[in-house]
């Protein structure tokens, strides 16, 4: 059984375009196979060298994301960009096997601390019932001078 949970993992991964850098080598590293990589088709994905989200085992960790809409703008107003970024990360999640509501963790990252109440409601109206465990950082920027947020996720299946 588990030689075809192995190759059906290895499927899955193939589908969502990753890859296993030590399975390249011929090296099989511990856990490979139960991890799944999520892209979102970011230009940073390949140049940074980051997934938008990783399923290792029954978690799922997305990455931190940025409010960007696919045409590359962004929304001036902190809460449209909080709600922004909920809403890539709840593809990432479903994506991994998982929904909102398995969310146990939120790192936000604000450029100032008057935006605590817009990225708050936004959290709220994303993943109220799942109550996660959430924290909010003001930092002094971020990547992109219009990103007002910044939002990381954590999901467990268990």
């Amino acid at each position: 059984m588990r030689k075809r949970e192995a190759q059906a993992a290895t499927t899955q991964m193939g589908r969502m375009g990753a890859e296993d850098p030590s399975r390249a080598s011929g090296r099989a590293s511990p856990g490979a196979s139960d991890r799944r990589r999520v892209r979102s088709g970011s230009p940073f994905e390949k140049t940074i060298g980051f997934s938008r989200a990783v399923r290792a085992g029954n978690r799922v960790l997305v990455s931190g994301t940025a409010p960007i809409w696919p045409d590359g703008t962004v929304d001036p107003d902190p809460y449209i960009q909080a709600k922004r970024c909920f809403e890539i990360i709840e593809a990432a999640i479903r994506e991994a096997g998982a929904s909102p509501e398995q969310v146990v963790r939120t790192r936000m990252f604000l450029t100032d601390s008057a935006f605590a109440e817009a990225v708050g409601k936004a959290h709220s109206e994303a993943f109220g019932p799942a109550a996660p465990a959430a924290t909010m950082v003001v930092v002094k920027g971020l990547l992109d001078g219009r990103w007002k947020v910044e939002i990381e996720a954590e999901a467990d299946l268990g």
